[in-house]
């Protein structure tokens, strides 16, 4: 009987344990991208990559990790990352205004006018906290354009 009991405590243990752990785990996902939102709002821009990419690690559909890494190389001028990163978050989220707003101003610096003029039309029909962008963005085509 005491062997028996012995077993149940054990039982008891490893599940408390292992839900212990898995909770940490989860709380752990959520300060990964919190504390990267910190460090960039800090301009410390390496260590909060390495905490966006950890958040990306433990939860591939963070969005706003890849929007944030999209920024920061762009900060490096690195357009390519920047680009992957920025067509992540468009794939995760279609309607994402300031993600939309990025690749169009990278298109453009690209001279890419078809797809900038693609992606502002997709732009004006999706705003709606960046709305006033939208013709900053026309006239920068256009500008680049008329050259």
């Amino acid at each position: 009987m005491i062997h028996k009991g012995m077993k149940k405590v054990e039982i008891c243990l490893v599940i408390f344990f292992v839900t212990f752990f898995l909770t940490k785990n989860v709380f752990a996902k959520i300060d990964y991208f919190l504390q990267g939102e910190e460090l960039f709002n800090k301009k410390k821009f390496s260590e909060s990559k390495f905490k966006f990419e950890k958040d990306i690690v433990f939860n591939p559909k963070s969005e706003k990790s890849y929007l944030y890494l999209a920024k920061i190389f762009k900060k490096e001028e690195n357009d390519e990352l920047q680009e992957r990163n920025l067509n992540t978050v468009i794939l995760l989220n279609p309607k994402n205004e300031e993600a939309i707003f990025l690749l169009t101003l990278l298109k453009i610096k690209k001279s890419d006018y078809k797809e900038s003029e693609k992606l502002i039309k997709t732009f004006k029909k999706i705003c709606k906290n960046l709305c006033e962008k939208e013709k900053e963005l026309s006239k920068t085509l256009q500008d680049l354009q008329t050259k």
